[in-house]
């Protein structure tokens, strides 16, 4: 049975960067499944967030992107806000504009960036990246994306290296390091064997 993953992001670069992530999650978490990623839809933070028609617009197109036997995430920064309590109510609100779907939201704590901070040491050496410190707090630098382009020469490009780092990362690593990619992977555990089982969540 096919499964597919309907995501929405907000970063050119995480268009072409979480489906690598996820495809990769996949193979790592759940072997046994076969998940079909497609291309994310793009959104515009503020008004995603701030305008309900917009909210429900996109959130309607990802589950009819996913189907009746899918999933819609929803991947954004979290910036200032604390993950767990924004995500909570941004999924309180997804939920209710898809009550028979399956629905979950992620924040990446910052930025997406900072799972590669969290995985920082399988990246030396990648495309001119450089980091030598013993220890990181991958979450707490609030420029993630500006703190991977010190440590790389000729600077970090979204558009480019987060694919590329996205399928560089040492995923135990970014597990260990990052609560919210440790969100991720729970959520796609949960969600993709719900549907491998084709039971309720």
């Amino acid at each position: 049975m096919s499964l597919t993953v309907a995501s929405i992001v907000e970063g050119h670069g995480e268009v072409a960067a979480l489906p690598v992530l996820l495809r990769r999650l996949g193979e790592w978490k759940t072997p046994f499944a076969y998940v079909d990623v497609p291309t994310p839809i793009r959104v515009q933070k503020d008004r995603f967030l701030n305008r309900d028609e917009e909210f429900r617009r996109h959130l309607l197109l990802a589950s009819q992107k996913c189907g009746p036997n899918g999933w819609v995430l929803v991947l954004l920064d979290a910036d200032d806000d604390c993950p767990a309590e924004r995500g909570t109510t941004i999924a309180q609100r997804a939920r209710a504009c898809l009550p028979h779907d399956r629905v979950s939201v992620v924040m990446a704590n910052r930025e997406y960036e900072a799972w590669f901070i969290a995985a920082a040491p399988s990246l030396n050496g990648h495309r001119g990246f450089d980091c030598k410190e013993p220890h990181i707090e991958a979450e707490t630098p609030r420029n993630a994306k500006g703190w991977i382009s010190q440590h790389m020469r000729g600077g970090y490009g979204e558009v480019l290296d987060q694919p590329a780092f996205s399928a560089l990362i040492d995923l135990q690593q970014a597990f260990d390091g990052s609560r919210s990619f440790r969100k991720l992977c729970s959520d796609w555990e949960k969600y993709v064997i719900a549907l491998s089982n084709d039971g309720p969540v």
